[in-house]
């Protein structure tokens, strides 16, 4: 069966790093388009960067461009996100999601068929 596990997540001050790791496991597809999105509580969720799947393109949120950085391992099935220069707004659950018929792979609202989630993990950042 499809699984995505997230890990990497914690607590960090603020101007922290973290970076997070998505293995994907149990596709019977090709993924066309990897993200990474996040919720905080009361809010809704958020996508944060995507990529084509063996591709240099990516896409990312105005609130962390220049701090997040999207990255895979297509040897590992791994989707990465590093996050640099945290801060408190970053606080949420961070989830990573696949896309397997769809090639749009702009971090907007992955709800399609053959879109898979993750569980995700939480990374909290205080000031």
């Amino acid at each position: 069966r499809v699984q995505l596990v997230e890990s990497g997540g914690g607590s960090v001050q603020a101007g922290g790093s973290l970076r997070l790791s998505c293995v994907a496991s149990g596709f019977t597809r090709s993924a066309l388009c990897m993200g990474w999105f996040r919720q905080a509580p009361e809010k809704r969720r958020e996508g944060v960067a995507g990529t084509a799947t063996g591709s240099s393109s990516t896409s990312y949120a105005d609130s962390v461009k220049g701090r997040f950085t999207i990255s895979q391992d297509n040897a590992k099935h791994t989707l990465y996100l590093q996050m640099n220069d945290l801060k408190p707004e970053d606080t949420a659950m961070y989830y990573c999601a696949v896309r397997t018929f769809s090639a749009d792979c702009y971090p907007g609202s992955w709800l399609a068929v053959g879109d898979y989630w993750g569980q995700g993990t939480q990374v909290t950042v205080s000031s």
